[in-house]
């Protein structure tokens, strides 16, 4: 059984969308100076939050909306927690996954099996039918593009803004940021706000488009593949996108190889998208002194303001 390029190009943008919004918005918030290692939990919060209004509303859009709205509250948690009362931002991360998954299993129980509405595409049958690149380019619902435009917004930002020079000014040195007058707590609060609203999305992204199903633990460590992705991207907004497509071509091989039943145990089959990701962007990441000093130099660390 001969896997067709096309669909498997076509699966791995779908794929490789719920992680790249995750990505993007963590690397916002990280650098401000933020590790959030909470993710996960607003992944599959926004998932379960996006699906129930899908199938309660039979809106697509309420859906992403609910996703997001999910995944900020969490990050406003996590804000709350980090930012003013200064508590561990590791620690408070790894128990807002904790809180997320469960919170998420509850809030999910009865919809198993619910069918939320279908997504439409953006772009008429005709140009959807032109050989190779009809399936690949204009084949996608909105959000796909709006994925890759948020990558390009996010770089512009940084980049080339007023905005973005202060948002890697804080990450970089938050006292010095703080003596010039910059809202540090506040910058930051935004930013994960932005970041906890991306991962929602995402998680809303899988469950209503790509799963089109509310499975419990579904995101099956996205969250944390969106993580190991902005740091062997070395914080940069295109390195994100390749990553991210890098995961969901894997994630799309693996499944095809499954279903042409190749001779390979399912559970190698199954690890490979994070084994292979992980290994190929350790490797393209290798020069530890570059990569290092495109870290926030603030990165995890507690700011206080003392005047």
């Amino acid at each position: 059984m001969l896997i067709d390029p096309v669909t498997l190009v076509v699966a791995l943008i779908i794929a490789s969308t719920p992680v790249l919004l995750a990505a993007i918005g963590e690397l916002v918030v990280e650098k401000t100076g933020v590790l959030n290692l909470g993710v996960e939990g607003m992944m599959i919060v926004g998932a379960v939050t996006g699906f129930i209004v899908a199938v309660e509303t039979g809106s697509v859009t309420l859906a992403y909306l609910a996703g997001m709205a999910g995944g900020m509250v969490l990050s406003a948690l996590f804000a709350i927690l980090t930012q003013v009362l200064l508590s561990n931002q590791v620690a408070t991360g790894l128990a807002l996954t904790l809180f997320g998954i469960g919170l998420a299993a509850l809030l999910g129980v009865g919809y198993p099996g619910s069918t939320p509405p279908r997504v439409p595409d953006i772009f008429p049958q005709a140009l959807q039918d032109i050989p190779i690149a009809g399936p690949i380019l204009f084949g996608h619902s909105a959000m796909i593009y709006l994925a890759v435009m948020l990558v390009a917004t996010v770089w512009y930002v940084l980049q080339h803004t007023r905005t973005g020079l202060i948002l890697r000014a804080v990450g970089e040195s938050h006292d010095a940021a703080h003596a010039l007058g910059y809202k540090v707590i506040r910058i930051r609060i935004l930013a994960i706000l932005f970041g906890g609203a991306c991962a929602g999305l995402g998680g809303a992204f899988l469950s209503v488009a790509r799963v089109q199903n509310w499975i419990e633990g579904m995101t099956v460590g996205a969250g944390w593949i969106a993580l190991a992705l902005v740091v062997f991207a070395s914080w940069k907004p295109w390195r994100v996108l390749f990553g991210a497509y890098l995961f969901g071509g894997i994630s799309a091989l693996q499944l095809r190889l499954q279903a042409a039943e190749v001779n390979v145990p399912v559970a190698l089959l199954d690890s490979s998208p994070y084994v292979v990701t992980i290994i190929v962007l350790v490797l393209i990441s290798s020069d530890r002194a570059r990569a290092a000093l495109n870290a926030p130099a603030s990165l995890g660390k507690v700011f206080h303001a003392s005047g």
